[in-house]
Protein backbone atom coordinates (compact mmCIF):
# COMPACT_ATOMS: atom_id res chain seq x y z
CA UNK A 1 0.00 0.00 0.00
CA UNK A 2 1.41 2.96 -1.09
CA UNK A 3 1.16 6.31 1.57
CA UNK A 4 -1.62 8.33 -1.05
CA UNK A 5 -3.89 5.40 -0.98
CA UNK A 6 -3.87 4.74 2.75
CA UNK A 7 -6.63 6.09 4.36
CA UNK A 8 -6.22 8.93 7.33
CA UNK A 9 -7.00 6.67 10.03
CA UNK A 10 -4.16 3.88 8.79
CA UNK A 11 -1.86 6.70 8.60
CA UNK A 12 -2.42 7.81 11.97
CA UNK A 13 -1.86 4.67 13.46
CA UNK A 14 1.11 3.48 11.64
CA UNK A 15 3.12 7.27 12.29
CA UNK A 16 2.12 6.27 15.80
CA UNK A 17 4.05 2.24 15.54
CA UNK A 18 6.90 4.17 14.42
CA UNK A 19 6.99 7.00 16.95
CA UNK A 20 6.82 4.11 20.10
CA UNK A 21 10.30 3.66 21.64
CA UNK A 22 11.78 0.25 21.51
CA UNK A 23 11.45 -1.30 25.07
CA UNK A 24 14.74 -1.36 26.84
CA UNK A 25 15.82 -4.22 29.17
CA UNK A 26 17.67 -4.39 32.22
CA UNK A 27 21.34 -5.87 31.42
CA UNK A 28 24.05 -7.40 33.25
CA UNK A 29 27.41 -6.01 32.52
CA UNK A 30 30.15 -8.46 33.52
CA UNK A 31 32.47 -7.11 36.81
CA UNK A 32 34.73 -9.75 37.83
CA UNK A 33 35.28 -13.68 37.57
CA UNK A 34 36.91 -15.34 40.24
CA UNK A 35 37.72 -18.82 39.40
CA UNK A 36 39.44 -22.36 40.74
CA UNK A 37 36.30 -23.15 43.18
CA UNK A 38 35.02 -26.10 44.08
CA UNK A 39 31.61 -26.63 42.65
CA UNK A 40 29.70 -23.05 43.95
CA UNK A 41 26.85 -24.25 44.25
CA UNK A 42 25.27 -20.86 46.26
CA UNK A 43 26.79 -16.99 46.69
CA UNK A 44 25.45 -15.17 50.11
CA UNK A 45 26.16 -11.76 51.25
CA UNK A 46 27.29 -10.97 54.51
CA UNK A 47 27.58 -7.49 55.96
CA UNK A 48 27.73 -8.00 59.29
CA UNK A 49 31.39 -8.31 59.52
CA UNK A 50 33.87 -5.85 59.58
CA UNK A 51 33.91 -5.81 56.14
CA UNK A 52 31.19 -7.07 53.88
CA UNK A 53 31.86 -10.74 52.70
CA UNK A 54 30.86 -13.41 50.19
CA UNK A 55 30.38 -16.98 51.43
CA UNK A 56 30.07 -19.83 48.67
CA UNK A 57 29.23 -23.30 49.25
CA UNK A 58 31.36 -25.61 47.25
CA UNK A 59 29.87 -29.21 46.91
CA UNK A 60 33.47 -30.55 45.85
CA UNK A 61 32.22 -33.87 45.10
CA UNK A 62 28.92 -35.19 44.36
CA UNK A 63 25.64 -33.39 44.70
CA UNK A 64 23.86 -35.68 46.12
CA UNK A 65 26.54 -37.82 48.29
CA UNK A 66 27.51 -37.37 52.07
CA UNK A 67 31.28 -37.62 51.08
CA UNK A 68 31.99 -35.01 53.58
CA UNK A 69 34.20 -33.30 50.90
CA UNK A 70 32.08 -30.01 51.00
CA UNK A 71 32.94 -26.30 52.95
CA UNK A 72 32.40 -22.74 52.65
CA UNK A 73 34.76 -20.43 51.39
CA UNK A 74 35.03 -16.57 51.32
CA UNK A 75 35.21 -14.33 49.09
CA UNK A 76 35.59 -10.36 49.36
CA UNK A 77 33.65 -8.69 47.23
CA UNK A 78 36.24 -7.12 44.85
CA UNK A 79 36.41 -11.32 43.78
CA UNK A 80 39.61 -11.95 45.69
CA UNK A 81 39.60 -14.86 47.61
CA UNK A 82 39.80 -14.28 51.41
CA UNK A 83 39.73 -17.55 52.69
CA UNK A 84 39.11 -20.59 50.49
CA UNK A 85 38.73 -23.12 53.23
CA UNK A 86 36.79 -21.08 55.87
CA UNK A 87 35.00 -24.42 57.21
CA UNK A 88 35.62 -27.68 55.54
CA UNK A 89 34.06 -31.43 56.29
CA UNK A 90 30.09 -30.41 54.72
CA UNK A 91 28.80 -32.96 52.97
CA UNK A 92 27.24 -31.08 49.39
CA UNK A 93 26.21 -27.91 50.67
CA UNK A 94 23.75 -25.37 48.37
CA UNK A 95 21.31 -22.63 49.97
CA UNK A 96 22.87 -20.23 52.16
CA UNK A 97 20.80 -17.80 54.77
CA UNK A 98 22.11 -16.06 57.62
CA UNK A 99 19.96 -14.14 60.50
CA UNK A 100 21.97 -12.85 63.50
CA UNK A 101 25.33 -14.16 63.93
CA UNK A 102 24.09 -17.02 62.46
CA UNK A 103 24.70 -18.88 58.93
CA UNK A 104 22.35 -21.80 57.87
CA UNK A 105 23.01 -23.86 55.07
CA UNK A 106 21.21 -26.81 53.27
CA UNK A 107 23.41 -29.60 53.29
CA UNK A 108 21.80 -32.87 51.38
CA UNK A 109 19.23 -33.84 54.81
CA UNK A 110 20.55 -31.63 56.96
CA UNK A 111 20.00 -27.97 58.33
CA UNK A 112 23.74 -27.14 59.39
CA UNK A 113 24.09 -24.00 61.49
CA UNK A 114 26.93 -22.06 62.01
CA UNK A 115 28.41 -19.24 64.20
CA UNK A 116 29.79 -16.69 61.75
CA UNK A 117 32.30 -15.26 63.85
CA UNK A 118 34.27 -18.02 65.50
CA UNK A 119 33.44 -20.55 61.73
CA UNK A 120 31.99 -23.67 64.55
CA UNK A 121 29.15 -25.96 63.66
CA UNK A 122 26.42 -25.01 66.63
CA UNK A 123 24.71 -28.19 65.47
CA UNK A 124 22.80 -30.09 62.34
CA UNK A 125 19.33 -30.49 61.76
CA UNK A 126 18.03 -33.19 60.15
CA UNK A 127 15.12 -32.86 58.16
CA UNK A 128 13.19 -36.32 58.70
CA UNK A 129 11.93 -37.96 55.17
CA UNK A 130 14.53 -35.73 53.23
CA UNK A 131 16.57 -36.52 49.80
CA UNK A 132 17.93 -32.80 48.11
CA UNK A 133 17.58 -30.01 50.59
CA UNK A 134 18.31 -27.09 48.33
CA UNK A 135 17.85 -23.68 49.62
CA UNK A 136 17.31 -21.54 52.72
CA UNK A 137 15.52 -18.46 54.07
CA UNK A 138 14.81 -16.70 57.14
CA UNK A 139 11.89 -15.30 57.82
CA UNK A 140 11.83 -11.61 59.45
CA UNK A 141 10.97 -13.05 63.06
CA UNK A 142 13.93 -15.93 62.18
CA UNK A 143 12.10 -18.85 61.56
CA UNK A 144 14.24 -20.78 58.67
CA UNK A 145 12.53 -22.48 55.57
CA UNK A 146 14.61 -25.21 53.78
CA UNK A 147 13.56 -26.39 50.28
CA UNK A 148 13.81 -30.10 49.52
CA UNK A 149 13.87 -30.67 45.55
CA UNK A 150 13.26 -33.95 45.14
CA UNK A 151 10.74 -34.29 47.56
CA UNK A 152 8.66 -31.63 46.33
CA UNK A 153 8.43 -29.92 49.80
CA UNK A 154 9.38 -27.18 52.11
CA UNK A 155 10.70 -27.72 55.37
CA UNK A 156 9.73 -25.08 58.40
CA UNK A 157 12.44 -24.83 61.60
CA UNK A 158 10.37 -24.53 64.99
CA UNK A 159 11.72 -25.44 68.06
CA UNK A 160 14.61 -26.96 67.35
CA UNK A 161 13.15 -29.09 65.04
CA UNK A 162 12.69 -29.08 61.06
CA UNK A 163 8.86 -30.53 59.84
CA UNK A 164 7.49 -30.86 56.69
CA UNK A 165 5.27 -27.32 55.85
CA UNK A 166 4.28 -27.14 52.47
CA UNK A 167 4.22 -30.56 50.03
CA UNK A 168 3.71 -30.42 46.37
CA UNK A 169 5.62 -27.92 44.74
CA UNK A 170 7.17 -29.52 42.12
CA UNK A 171 10.85 -28.78 41.71
CA UNK A 172 10.94 -26.36 45.30
CA UNK A 173 13.80 -24.85 45.03
CA UNK A 174 15.01 -21.14 45.43
CA UNK A 175 13.13 -19.45 48.45
CA UNK A 176 13.47 -15.99 49.52
CA UNK A 177 11.32 -13.55 51.54
CA UNK A 178 10.11 -10.12 51.04
CA UNK A 179 8.77 -8.48 54.31
CA UNK A 180 6.72 -11.48 56.01
CA UNK A 181 5.71 -13.12 52.16
CA UNK A 182 7.86 -16.10 50.71
CA UNK A 183 8.71 -16.72 47.14
CA UNK A 184 9.81 -19.60 45.54
CA UNK A 185 11.29 -20.59 42.33
CA UNK A 186 9.83 -24.30 41.56
CA UNK A 187 10.17 -25.84 38.04
CA UNK A 188 9.15 -23.65 35.53
CA UNK A 189 7.15 -21.18 38.35
CA UNK A 190 7.74 -17.84 40.43
CA UNK A 191 5.40 -18.62 43.36
CA UNK A 192 4.40 -15.90 46.53
CA UNK A 193 3.46 -17.98 49.81
CA UNK A 194 1.46 -16.66 52.53
CA UNK A 195 1.72 -17.57 56.24
CA UNK A 196 -0.58 -20.80 55.49
CA UNK A 197 1.35 -21.81 52.59
CA UNK A 198 -1.47 -20.62 50.20
CA UNK A 199 0.63 -20.25 46.75
CA UNK A 200 -0.26 -17.78 44.43
CA UNK A 201 2.28 -17.94 40.79
CA UNK A 202 3.21 -14.62 39.91
CA UNK A 203 5.60 -15.26 37.13
CA UNK A 204 5.69 -18.60 34.52
CA UNK A 205 7.21 -19.79 31.78
CA UNK A 206 11.03 -20.39 32.60
CA UNK A 207 12.48 -22.36 29.82
CA UNK A 208 14.48 -23.85 32.67
CA UNK A 209 14.19 -25.18 36.01
CA UNK A 210 14.23 -22.91 38.35
CA UNK A 211 16.90 -21.98 41.08
CA UNK A 212 17.96 -18.84 42.73
CA UNK A 213 15.69 -16.05 43.43
CA UNK A 214 16.24 -12.57 44.24
CA UNK A 215 14.18 -9.38 45.26
CA UNK A 216 15.71 -6.20 43.23
CA UNK A 217 13.02 -3.79 44.67
CA UNK A 218 9.29 -2.73 43.43
CA UNK A 219 8.12 -5.91 43.15
CA UNK A 220 10.67 -7.29 40.64
CA UNK A 221 12.95 -10.08 41.08
CA UNK A 222 16.14 -11.88 39.23
CA UNK A 223 15.78 -15.77 38.65
CA UNK A 224 18.30 -18.17 37.85
CA UNK A 225 17.95 -21.37 36.03
CA UNK A 226 20.45 -24.06 37.20
CA UNK A 227 20.89 -24.81 33.85
CA UNK A 228 22.55 -21.64 32.56
CA UNK A 229 19.87 -18.99 32.29
CA UNK A 230 19.08 -15.61 34.26
CA UNK A 231 15.91 -14.12 34.25
CA UNK A 232 14.57 -10.45 35.08
CA UNK A 233 10.82 -11.16 36.16
CA UNK A 234 9.01 -8.02 36.48
CA UNK A 235 6.41 -7.31 39.23
CA UNK A 236 3.52 -7.73 36.26
CA UNK A 237 5.47 -11.21 35.44
CA UNK A 238 6.45 -10.59 32.65
CA UNK A 239 10.12 -12.47 31.59
CA UNK A 240 13.79 -10.51 29.96
CA UNK A 241 16.01 -12.98 29.50
CA UNK A 242 19.38 -11.93 30.86
CA UNK A 243 21.76 -14.10 30.46
CA UNK A 244 22.03 -17.28 28.53
CA UNK A 245 25.19 -19.47 29.28
CA UNK A 246 23.63 -22.63 28.18
CA UNK A 247 25.70 -22.65 24.68
CA UNK A 248 28.98 -22.04 27.36
CA UNK A 249 28.04 -24.72 29.25
CA UNK A 250 28.12 -22.50 32.21
CA UNK A 251 25.44 -23.35 35.00
CA UNK A 252 23.91 -20.20 37.09
CA UNK A 253 22.70 -21.83 40.37
CA UNK A 254 21.91 -20.00 43.96
CA UNK A 255 22.41 -16.27 42.76
CA UNK A 256 23.58 -14.08 45.45
CA UNK A 257 22.23 -10.14 45.61
CA UNK A 258 23.64 -7.06 46.66
CA UNK A 259 20.98 -4.56 47.10
CA UNK A 260 22.65 -1.59 47.51
CA UNK A 261 24.97 -1.97 44.95
CA UNK A 262 22.99 -3.73 42.56
CA UNK A 263 25.12 -6.31 41.93
CA UNK A 264 24.62 -10.31 41.23
CA UNK A 265 26.76 -12.96 41.91
CA UNK A 266 26.42 -16.09 40.25
CA UNK A 267 27.98 -19.34 41.13
CA UNK A 268 28.77 -21.29 37.87
CA UNK A 269 28.70 -24.44 39.49
CA UNK A 270 30.46 -27.14 36.82
CA UNK A 271 32.61 -23.46 36.07
CA UNK A 272 34.16 -23.76 38.98
CA UNK A 273 33.52 -20.20 39.66
CA UNK A 274 31.67 -16.98 40.44
CA UNK A 275 31.34 -14.13 38.17
CA UNK A 276 29.66 -10.32 39.27
CA UNK A 277 27.32 -8.78 37.53
CA UNK A 278 26.34 -5.12 37.28
CA UNK A 279 22.78 -4.30 36.91
CA UNK A 280 21.66 -1.61 34.66
CA UNK A 281 18.25 -0.78 34.77
CA UNK A 282 17.27 0.90 31.82
CA UNK A 283 16.76 5.14 32.39
CA UNK A 284 13.66 6.61 31.93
Amino acid sequence: MSIKSMSLTSFVLLSCALALPVTATPQLEPLWHTKDLRIPESVLLGTAAKSPTLFVSEIDGQGNAADGQGGIALLNVDGSIRQHDWLRGLNAPKGLASFQGKLYVADLTELVVIDIETAKVLEKISAPDSVFLNDVAVDPQGTVYVSDTRKNRLYRLQQNKLSPWLENVEAANGLTFVGEQLFIGAGDKLFKADAQGNLTIVAQGFAERADGVEHVGNGDFIVSCWAGLIYYVHADGKLDLLLDNRPHKLNTADIGWDSAKQILYVPTFLGNSVQAYQLKQPKG
